[in-house]
Order: structure tokens, then C-alpha cells, then sequence
């Protein structure tokens, strides 16, 4: 009896010291793809968010409490988004950061809206993240740091049209990507409307890498630029395809090709192709931000997706000091009106009509296979 009574006692103690600790912790999700085809980015995105929560808690944590993530693969895969939302909501997660994909975050968005825990996407661009499609209202716990889709459509138009002199267009985008499809849309209307003609306009099913018949449609109509607002691995292939075919036009893209993996299996093919991007290399706001990183890991941050992540924590750990709980239906009110706060890509305001933040500017990059690296262009902070 003695010792039943001695083990018990044992237990008691393990199960108290268990809740202090917990206590003492503020655990943050992280939905992220840490394999397939995205995670080259999703693994930078990780070790950003490790590192700046590593130096947040040697400061002293936040609320008293030191950041703790619990993290998980979605593997870049709606279904899996959604259950790894799920478990993240059986984990008693304060918060979530991410997923980085449109159509992965507005899986997820339901989940987490039931819930009462806040989703703080990093890279996911479509309107939808934020806004309920089928109310046309915000999602109260849906939030986010980077531009949206509109705005980056808008961006390479008029950078088509008056940077590049370009007066028809022709685009090629994936019909099975809530990415690619809005895009698509994006650009077309902005570039129409001033003043270009879209001569084709082509798609392709998702993990299709042959476009020869989608492009020799193309050929003959001879557009300027075609614009291809698709993964890294699809936009070299749509280059070489379209070199391979004597088709000349500039090849145009969107953020998801700012991977090292562009210029490895695109090759001469995408050499001096433009695209819009989040984040640069050179830009001054992360300069200290891209030294940490390259001290730390022995190579360059795969952007954007590591500064989107750490300015996304950046969001939690402002909007937790602003509420002062963690209570969720709170935390996302103090993310709603957050003002001029200092992220690793600059300055942040949230626009509480919509959930994203006012004047996120956009990069152009050039592809330079020769340097194996992306030149800094342009940036536009607006579109007027």
C-alpha cells in the first residue's frame, strides 16, 4: 500500500509539474509543406520561424510565455490541410501560421473559424483567404501579411504593358489552381484594361507538364508576352517547350516562381524572364534578416516565404501584447486593428475591412541563369 501510495504521489507530482510547464508555454501552429514540390520553400519558412522565435524567447517570451510551435506537413495537399488544421485544434493551439498555398488556407479557414483560433497565412495571395466567397464578408479569423492576387495581376500587367512595351498578351495558367485560375483572371482584366489584347488564353490539369499543344496554338498569334502564373517546375517546363517551338515572347510569372529550381530545370529557357515577387534579396528592409539567416543555415533564405512567416509571428506576438490573452474571438480582434508595427519586411497595418495589409509593396525580379540568381527590377507600391 505503501508504495501504490508512493507511485501515486509520483504521478501527482509528474501531472502538476506537467501543467506548470504547460502553463509557461503559448503554443503556435504551423501548417507548412515540408515535402513535395513546395518544400524547398516550406523548409525555409520553418527555419525562419525557429529562428525568430528562438530570439523572442530569450527576450522573455511573450506574456510571460515562451513560443512553442507545433508544426505539421500538410504536403502541399488541400485534403491534408484540413486534417492537419484539425489536429492543430485538438493540440490547443493559440494561433496558426499558415498554410503558404490559396487553396490549401481557404480549406483550412472553416476549420479553424469553428474553432475560434486565428489563421495567419504567409504567402497565400487569393482574395478568398480572407474573405467567405459565398458571403462576400471577412472571416474573422483569417488573416494575412503578404499582397493579394488582384494587386499581383495588376502588377504584371502594367509592368507588361509599360515597362516591357508589350500590346498582346497570351497567358498560360493551371485550371485545377484556385491560384492559377484567379490570376489568370487578374492579369487578363488589367491588362485589357490599358489597353493590351489577350490573343490566347490556355490551360492545362494540374501535374500535366506537356504544353506543346497549348503553346503551338499560341505560336502563330505571335503575342509579346505570355504570362504563366504556375509552380517553378511548370513555368521551366512551359519555357523550354515554348523556346523549343521558336516561340520568342517574354515569359512572364507570378511569386511561386522565386525557387532556385526555376533556373536549374529551366535552364537558357527561362533566362530573362520577369516575375512578381514579395520579397527581394537586395531589398534594404531585410538585409539584417537575410545575414541572420545565411550565418545560420549556411545559405540564402528561399523567398518569400520565411520573411512572410516570421512577419506573420510578428502579427501573433503584437496582437497577444495588444489583447493580453489568448483568448481567440480577442487575439483576432487585436490582429484586425493592428497599426504601423515593425515586421521583418518593414511596416505593417492591417485593414480591418478585409484582413490584409495596406500598401504591401510587390518586387519585380528578372531570371538570371548565367549568376544562377534573380536581379532586382522594379518595385511597385502601388498601381494607380
Amino acid at each position: 500500500m505503501r508504495k501504490i501510495i508512493a507511485v501515486l504521489g509520483v504521478l501527482l507530482l509528474l501531472a502538476l509539474a506537467g501543467s506548470a510547464f504547460a502553463a509557461d508555454v503559448i503554443k503556435i501552429g504551423h501548417t507548412v509543406s515540408l515535402t513535395g514540390g513546395a518544400s524547398m520553400w516550406g523548409q525555409s519558412e520553418a527555419r525562419a520561424l525557429d529562428m525568430l522565435a528562438k530570439k523572442i524567447n530569450a527576450a522573455g517570451g511573450v506574456l510571460g510565455k515562451q513560443i512553442e510551435f507545433v508544426r505539421y506537413d500538410n504536403r502541399n495537399d488541400a485534403v491534408e490541410a484540413v486534417n492537419v488544421a484539425r489536429r492543430l485544434v485538438s493540440d490547443g493551439v493559440i494561433a496558426v501560421i499558415g498554410p503558404a498555398q490559396s487553396g490549401n488556407s481557404i480549406a483550412s479557414a472553416p476549420v479553424l473559424e469553428k474553432a475560434k483560433i486565428p489563421m495567419v497565412v504567409t504567402t497565400a495571395t487569393n482574395p478568398y483567404v480572407t474573405i467567405d466567397q459565398k458571403t462576400d464578408k471577412v472571416r474573422p479569423f483569417a488573416f494575412r501579411p503578404c499582397f493579394i492576387d488582384p494587386f499581383q495581376g495588376t502588377v504584371a500587367a502594367r509592368f507588361a504593358i509599360t515597362d516591357l512595351g508589350a500590346k498582346k498578351g497570351a497567358i498560360l495558367y493551371d485550371v485545377g489552381s484556385d491560384y492559377g485560375q484567379w490570376l489568370a483572371r487578374y492579369f487578363e482584366e488589367a491588362f485589357v484594361a490599358k489597353g493590351g489584347t489577350i490573343v490566347a488564353k490556355e490551360a492545362f490539369r494540374s501535374e500535366e507538364l506537356d504544353y506543346r499543344a497549348q503553346l503551338g496554338k499560341m505560336k502563330d498569334l505571335a503575342p509579346d508576352v505570355i504570362f504563366i502564373p504556375t509552380s517553378q517546375k511548370e513555368a521551366a517546363m512551359a519555357a523550354k517547350q515554348a523556346r523549343d517551338l521558336g516561340i520568342k515572347a517574354i515569359l512572364l510569372g507570378t511569386d511561386n516562381w522565386g525557387s532556385p529550381d526555376l533556373i536549374e530545370l529551366g535552364g537558357s529557357a527561362i533566362d530573362g524572364g520577369y516575375f512578381v515577387n514579395l520579397a527581394d534579396l537586395a531589398d534594404p528592409d531585410i538585409q539584417g534578416f537575410v545575414a541572420e539567416y545565411k550565418a545560420l543555415y549556411g545559405e540564402d533564405p528561399v523567398l518569400p516565404n520565411p520573411v512572410m512567416a516570421q512577419d506573420a509571428l510578428i502579427m501573433i506576438v503584437e496582437a497577444l501584447k495588444k489583447a493580453g490573452t489568448t483568448d481567440g474571438t480577442k487575439l483576432a480582434d487585436a490582429l484586425a486593428n493592428l497599426k504601423n508595427i515593425k515586421v521583418t519586411s518593414g511596416v505593417l497595418t492591417i485593414d480591418p475591412e478585409n484582413h490584409n495589409p495596406l500598401d504591401k509593396p510587390a518586387v519585380i525580379q528578372q531570371v538570371d541563369v548565367a549568376n544562377k540568381t534573380f536581379k532586382f527590377v522594379k518595385k511597385f507600391v502601388s498601381v494607380e
